[in-house]
């Protein structure tokens, strides 16, 4: 049985997704694919561990697993969005966000040395700055392959870090092969375009298409969380009568 907070996420997004290209806007969008599969599209993924980038509670009841490309104008804005829900949730442990690298290198060429270059960030300070470092760079790439491959370590030097360490981690290439699973992971998750985000509830998995906005994301976690409150209020009281019963 699909538990129903999971029916009911899906049909939020869906309706979110509908009203959105109903009325023509671009808001809903991905880069190069289409995200909308649902079913066994993450079975493959790799689980949650300690070696991933969160950003929230690691134990959350809901985690937005976002497998993204620093030059991906969709990205960019959704990186905004999930600002927003960690903002609005994170800070009660509801929601967490885990960052995964995606890097789309046939349209963006410069995708996956910036990927490199914030796992260069996280070996010199840790998740904290891996934070920082793409926060920054998202920040300021115009996207589509816009931005200036010689500002990496100034960059790394915006955030507290040494830009000539960051770049000896670029050209040594120490991170080549994280990225590059990474991406492996991405299409294992069913990743076509980006982003690609997968909803997780518990043991579920709800595919999130494109770059939703704040307000689908609030609509569906807001179901996730309602639903769940009523099936822990629903077991407290079947425990009581079992408890009275005996």
């Amino acid at each position: 049985m699909i538990p129903a907070s999971i029916i009911i996420a899906a049909i939020v997004i869906a309706g979110a997704l509908f009203m959105v290209n109903k009325g023509g806007s671009p808001t809903v969008a991905d880069n190069n694919g289409d995200n909308g599969q649902t079913e066994d599209i993450a079975k493959d993924m790799k689980p949650i561990s300690e070696a991933d980038h969160i950003l929230g509670n690691p134990n959350a009841e809901i985690i937005v697993v976002e497998y993204s490309d620093t030059e991906c104008p969709f990205c960019k804005r959704f990186h905004e969005t999930m600002h927003q829900v960690i903002d609005e949730y994170g800070k009660d442990g509801k929601v967490a966000w885990v960052y995964r690298h995606f890097p789309l290198e046939q349209l963006h060429s410069k995708a996956a040395k910036e990927a490199e270059a914030t796992e260069c960030a996280f070996d010199q300070g840790g998740n904290i700055t891996f934070w920082a470092y793409t926060d920054r760079l998202y920040e300021i790439t115009p996207s589509n392959n816009g931005l200036d491959l010689d500002l990496l370590p100034q960059i790394a030097e915006d955030v507290g870090l040494d830009g000539a360490k960051l770049e000896e981690c670029l050209d040594n290439g120490d991170n080549k092969k994280k990225v590059a699973d990474g991406l492996a992971d991405a299409f294992a998750s069913g990743g076509r375009g980006t982003p690609h985000n997968i909803m997780l509830v518990g043991d579920e998995k709800i595919a999130i298409p494109g770059a939703q906005p704040f307000s689908a994301m609030k609509a569906a976690i807001d179901a996730v969380l309602a639903e769940s409150d009523t099936t822990d209020t629903t077991d407290e009281t079947v425990e009581e009568d079992t408890v009275d019963t005996e």
